[in-house]
């Protein structure tokens, strides 16, 4: 593969995760934009949308596994500082390599067993929105994929942080 497959493919990948990110803000606004309106309409109205607690659960729901997916390209799950100084290189790159395989067996965990689930669920509905119930469910397969995919490009060598200045603040902050 030569330097501008390449370059594309980097390109369709962050495009992916662009709309994942996008489609998780929306997610959350939705959710903050539902609990309002359900909270106003109770308080004003003495009224609430049958829907509104449904739904606010899905967005909950899938704005949490999506976050999920995203803390683990940005690596932000729990690390151990002080080992980085106590130390070598190498140890440091060959526990970054095992961490790249646990995440690697937690995506095809997430995998096998949420689409078993997800299709378990898929024989009942929801009961107020009456969308099936795998829809709830269906996010743990998915994020699965994503870890999956964040996995392998990290145990390759390839950068997938697309915020280091979160993590630039905080050392500056703790310094």
């Amino acid at each position: 593969m030569n330097s501008g497959e390449q370059s594309s493919l980097a390109r369709f990948f962050i495009r992916i995760d662009k709309m994942i990110e996008a489609f998780a803000i929306v997610l959350i606004i939705a959710m903050v934009l539902i609990v309002f309106a359900q909270v106003m309409t109770r308080k004003l109205f003495n009224f609430v949308f049958f829907w509104s607690e449904e739904v606010t659960l899905l967005c909950l729901t899938w704005f949490s596994f999506i976050g999920i997916a995203i803390g683990f390209r940005e690596k932000l799950h729990l690390g151990m500082d002080v080992l980085e100084n106590l130390v070598s290189k190498t140890v440091l790159t060959i526990l970054d390599r095992v961490i790249d395989v646990v995440t690697f067996g937690f995506g095809l965990y997430m995998i096998v067993y949420g689409t078993q689930f997800t299709l378990l669920m898929s024989e009942s509905t929801l009961p107020a929105t009456k969308l099936p119930n795998s829809i709830q469910y269906v996010v743990v397969p998915f994020t699965g994929v994503l870890c999956c995919i964040y996995a392998t490009l990290q145990f390759l060598g390839k950068n997938t942080q697309r915020y280091t200045e979160i993590d630039d603040e905080i050392k500056e902050h703790d310094a």
